[in-house]
């Protein structure tokens, strides 16, 4: 079974008033600043981002995890600790997608489960959502050293196993946390600015792009924008 697959979590405590939270008080926006990101390279995976990607090869996430868990298609698999798959709900309705995993996720096998992942958990209570109901992943399944961006053939490597997942799981909604993870995806160099505040078609799957949590933490003066995105999300979320 995937690390984290039915785990029960602490409460983070429910936010009761939701229009009235501050945002200063959920959020602390992303690791990048828009103007001084630096953009990735297209990732030339020549795919069209609206055609459906069809059925899944795998009958669960656990056939699935079991199959590439010793995955050694790329480099990274030589410095890991662990080989970090996904977590939360495999009939979740939402998924999130971030960058890959850090330091504390490649020791625990497990995705945003550092500051960031704190972070995160407060995000989904404050729009009345946990971490158990949501399904939370990264477009890499191993720590790039030292934490450094992904590299376009890595990207292109581990691409199919969050594919994969996405067919298993058939979310209706997706959020990507950070440029990296939007840039990847919707392989654009576009500035997450541009890419936030709109729709985007992933394969048939409405998705919305925001800060990384990582990114609140050092950037408050993205914690507004955050939370707009947030509640764009929750809107769209309980049409569902």
């Amino acid at each position: 079974m995937p690390p984290g697959c039915g785990k029960t979590r602490a409460s983070v405590g429910p936010v009761s008033a939701l229009q009235d939270t501050p945002a200063e008080m959920i959020f602390q926006p992303s690791l990048i600043k828009t103007e001084e990101a630096q953009l990735m390279p297209r990732v030339s995976l020549k795919e069209d981002l609206t055609a459906p990607l069809g059925d899944a090869h795998f009958a669960s996430i656990e056939d699935h995890y079991a199959a590439i868990n010793g995955c050694i298609k790329c480099p990274l698999n030589k410095s890991r600790n662990k080989f970090v798959y996904g977590v939360g709900s495999s009939r979740a309705k939402l998924m999130f997608v971030g960058e890959a995993p850090g330091a504390q996720e490649d020791l625990q096998g497990e995705p945003f489960v550092g500051a960031a992942g704190k972070l995160l958990d407060r995000i989904l209570a404050a729009i009345q959502l946990t971490r158990e109901e949501v399904y939370i992943a990264n477009i890499l399944k191993c720590r790039p050293p030292n934490n450094r961006d992904p590299l376009p053939a890595e990207v292109a490597e581990c691409l199919p196993h969050l594919h994969e997942q996405i067919r298993i799981i058939q979310p209706k909604l997706m959020m990507c946390l950070g440029r990296i993870a939007a840039q990847s995806l919707l392989q654009t160099t576009a500035p997450l600015g541009k890419l936030r505040k709109v729709w985007h078609n992933y394969h048939g799957v409405p998705m919305l792009v925001t800060f990384h949590p990582a990114a609140l933490l050092r950037f408050p003066e993205y914690k507004k924008e955050t939370w707009e995105d947030m509640k764009l999300l929750k809107a769209r979320y309980d049409q569902l």
